[in-house]
């Protein structure tokens, strides 16, 4: 099947294990690596501010509020744009779309080197700032896209390493950050490297992604993901991974220089590795999640959270900024591996949840397959929405007290009542085994395994 302008693939059936040996699993892992890439500078792009605040020294006029007020209104932005995202896909194609997100990546770029100089008013970095936010979008449609090539027993590595490889533009962006600072160098050389970049990013998507015809113009499967209640369940177990994840990839240098009183090259050395470490073990958790669970891998993960925020609030207190830096870092870990598990939770869901409709075989796949890609648009946005929340806690945290510790105590509440939902939802009821005729794995409570979810 054929289709002007654009390259489409009519049949596509990656349960069918001869089809995925012979012929998918290599266009598979091609688009998969194409779409990290787009994601990838789409993530740098959209934590563009978090690394540009830092070069706002005093010249600038800027307090330590209208910093965190405006990579808030980037973080809200990005977290609002996946869902039109999340749409596209279906829309135009993945790979028509693919070129497209990575085009509109030159818009808040450039006009970010068009303005970045002192002098400039705060309410024009903020409507400058909040053109970054469509690079949050790329990961929605990514995820969405790639959701389709990849069959459920794949599904937990392949969007891991999809989710996790766009992640690694946070870290590094803050590393060229750093060598442009360390080299006296100004953030419009920093903007200066994405350009080119941006460029290939597109065309590299135009010569080797695919289009998938099984996914396209099916625009009422968001609509359906949206009636679903574990839609928003799951959108909230999000907010508080990925969502922490985003916000203190945003907020980390900032809380080290208010907090800490450190350089922005002092801030700088410190800030990426936690969002890197974050990145690298996003697979991982996808991995362990189609091992042992989604769902005990993201309870146990809120636990490791929670004990973590609560020594960042010791160490505030005590002032240790070495113990802190330390523990944010663990922090960073800890949200990065229940992204993994997070998302891997989702395909089994709804894949359980054409099960209790009756559906088998390969019927009762693409239900499961439409209904999770169109979700994880969803939930990739609301979980955005947590990176909000973190700025705003910690903007409110320091004009309050002058310290992130209120805003850490705030985390740490609502790590518990992530760590309650995932347990109520997807573990507290015994397994039990399905008839032979469907699939033959564990459910848990209402058609929910937990050898998947």
């Amino acid at each position: 099947m054929t289709v002007p302008g654009g390259r489409w693939i009519a049949y596509w059936d990656p349960e069918d294990e001869t089809f995925w040996r012979e012929t998918g699993e290599r266009t598979a892992r091609r688009n998969l690596f194409f779409s990290v890439l787009s994601e990838h500078i789409g993530f740098s792009v959209w934590t563009l501010w978090s690394v540009l605040v830092l070069f706002m020294g005093p010249e600038y006029g800027l307090t330590p509020a209208d910093k965190f007020l405006l990579t808030s209104a980037v973080t809200l932005v990005g977290a609002v744009v996946r869902v039109p995202y999340t749409f596209a896909v279906a829309v135009f194609g993945g790979r028509n779309w693919t070129i497209a997100s990575a085009g509109l990546l030159l818009v808040p770029t450039v006009a970010a080197f068009a303005v970045m100089e002192p002098g400039t008013s705060f309410s024009t970095f903020l409507l400058v700032g909040m053109l970054a936010g469509i690079g949050g979008g790329n990961f929605a449609s990514s995820m969405t896209n790639i959701n389709a090539f990849f069959p459920l027993r794949k599904k937990g590595w392949a969007l891991g390493l999809n989710a996790g490889g766009g992640n690694i533009g946070v870290p590094v962006i803050q590393l060229v950050a750093l060598a442009i600072i360390g080299a006296s160098g100004g953030p419009r050389v920093l903007l200066g490297v994405y350009i080119p970049l941006i460029l290939a990013a597109a065309v590299l998507a135009a010569c080797f992604m695919d289009n998938l015809a099984s996914v396209r113009n099916d625009t009422g499967a968001a609509k359906d993901a949206a009636r679903q209640a574990h839609t928003w369940i799951m959108s909230v177990l999000y907010v508080g991974t990925f969502g922490s994840f985003i916000g203190y990839s945003f907020a980390f240098g900032q809380v080290l220089q208010s907090q800490f009183g450190r350089t922005p090259l002092q801030a700088a050395y410190l800030t990426f590795i936690g969002p890197l470490l974050g990145s690298l073990v996003r697979p991982l958790g996808g991995r362990l999640a189609d091992r042992y669970g989604g769902a005990r891998i993201t309870l146990w993960n809120f636990v490791a959270m929670a004990a973590a925020t609560a020594a960042l609030v010791a160490a505030g207190l005590a002032e240790s900024l070495g113990l802190f830096a330390a523990v944010f870092v663990v922090l960073f870990v800890l949200s990065g591996l229940g992204n993994g598990s997070t998302f891997k939770m989702i395909p089994g869901i709804f894949q359980n949840k054409a099960l209790d409709k009756g559906l088998t075989g390969e019927e009762a796949v693409a239900y499961g397959r439409r209904l999770s890609g169109a979700s994880m648009g969803l939930i990739g946005a609301v979980g955005a929405l947590g990176g909000v929340a973190v700025n705003l806690a910690f903007r409110q945290s320091f004009l309050s007290s002058g310290s992130g510790t209120g805003a850490f105590v705030a985390f740490l509440a609502f790590y518990a009542v992530c760590f309650a939902v995932t347990w109520a939802v997807y573990l507290r009821r015994p397994a039990v085994r399905t008839p032979e005729g469907a699939v033959g794995r564990e459910r848990v409570g209402a058609g929910l395994r937990h050898a998947e979810v």
